[in-house]
């Protein structure tokens, strides 16, 4: 492609590198020792390679006909039969044992120093700091629209292509990080190359990973299991900081939480809705849907839409709450009863959508009780 073949894609530190032919330079400890396996294996099979191939060909060009070779009449040999049956297995065997250390690291999860529980939707992360520096937290992290606009055009551009996330995650540099894995909707998979971490996300299950970055840094990754038609649109980025910098991210992080407080049973004001929904429009609609609200291929338009139009305003809260086409339009009830009331004046009232209707939350409370 033109835009690689100009040498304007350099590698992106912690994540793919141009014309990466390894895996992903170590930022843990479980990393380097996957990939220390990984190195000690491949020279294993090499070896063998080279042996059982070089006893081979040793003996078709050595005793060939051509040279006056004659063929042997024998039967069965216990002893070669029993030594290639010991040999491969103390093979295999030594294979396991050092696989083993590394195998029961990954899966011990206890002695945490953070918990973090990672739910994946149709198609974003949500994220929630469950215990430690940083409990409380909690946010929903997509692709940066700017991102979907460039991939829509067919003109990608930066080393961060379809990697850049509006919220990443953020976590302390030398500390244990226990990931809590599940699903919303269908099998998504959680995975940090450099971290040495895949875990898969199961709608209905939990299933636990983790890992102690040994080094700051920025750090990506990308769903790793076909989850539906926006799969390529579901990157990770995790934001490794120091222990003092980390502490001013969660000062401001329960600022901005406590700022953005709900109160679901206030009755809001049709200037205020309007604000604080064209706030969740461009944090989780305008991907899709674009700012202007006219959509693109199979996503609908909003101006204009008859359900938006509609003055019965459980029609388009529904949508919201459920989904709609199979999903193709996902549902957003992990959102609040405010900002969805919110989005929903928002989108009634902008573009060519000049109803003047105002939707509070108490009737997405409502609607989400029956």
């Amino acid at each position: 492609m033109a835009w690689a073949a100009d040498g304007a894609v350099q590698s992106l530190p912690g994540g793919p590198a141009v014309r990466q032919m390894d895996l992903a330079p170590p930022a843990t400890q479980i990393a380097a020792d996957v990939q220390s396996l990984h190195y000690g294996l491949l020279v294993v099979c090499l070896l063998i390679f080279i042996g059982v191939f070089g006893v081979m060909f040793y003996s078709i060009l050595k005793h060939r006909k051509s040279l006056g070779a004659k063929p042997a009449n024998f039967h069965e040999s216990v002893r070669v039969e029993i030594a290639w049956t010991i040999v491969p297995f103390i093979i295999v065997a030594c294979m396991g044992f050092a696989a083993t250390k590394t195998v029961v690291a990954q899966k011990d999860t206890s002695n945490a120093d953070l918990t973090i529980k990672v739910t994946g939707y149709q198609w974003k992360w949500g994220y929630e700091y469950l215990k430690g520096p940083g409990e409380g937290i909690q946010f929903l992290s997509m692709l940066d629209p700017a991102q979907r606009q460039m991939s829509d055009a067919g003109k990608p551009s930066g080393d961060d292509y379809l990697l850049k996330v509006d919220h990443p995650m953020v976590v302390p540099v030398g500390q244990k990080v226990r990931i809590i894995t599940t699903a919303n909707d269908v099998i998504h998979s959680w995975m940090i190359p450099a971290f040495g971490v895949k875990q898969d996300a199961i709608p209905g299950f939990v299933r636990d990973t983790w890992f102690r970055a040994d080094r700051t840094g920025d750090f990506y990754g990308q769903c790793a299991e076909l989850c539906g038609k926006e799969h390529a649109y579901m990157p990770i980025h995790v934001r490794v900081l120091s222990a003092d910098d980390y502490a001013q991210w969660v000062a401001g992080e329960k600022k901005r939480m406590a700022d953005a407080a709900d109160d679901s049973k206030k009755v809001w004001t049709h200037d205020a809705l309007m604000a604080r929904g064209q706030q969740v429009y461009a944090a989780n609609c305008a991907v899709c849907h674009r700012p202007d609200g006219k959509g693109g291929g199979p996503v609908k338009p909003l101006d204009g839409s008859a359900k938006v139009l509609d003055a019965d305003h459980l029609v388009q809260i529904q949508v919201l709450l459920h989904g709609q086409n199979n999903n193709a339009m996902p549902s957003w009830k992990q959102l609040s009863d405010t900002e969805i009331a919110a989005v929903v004046t928002f989108t009634k009232n902008n573009w060519g959508n000049q109803t003047g209707q105002t939707v509070q939350p108490s009737e997405v409370t409502t609607a989400r009780a029956q």
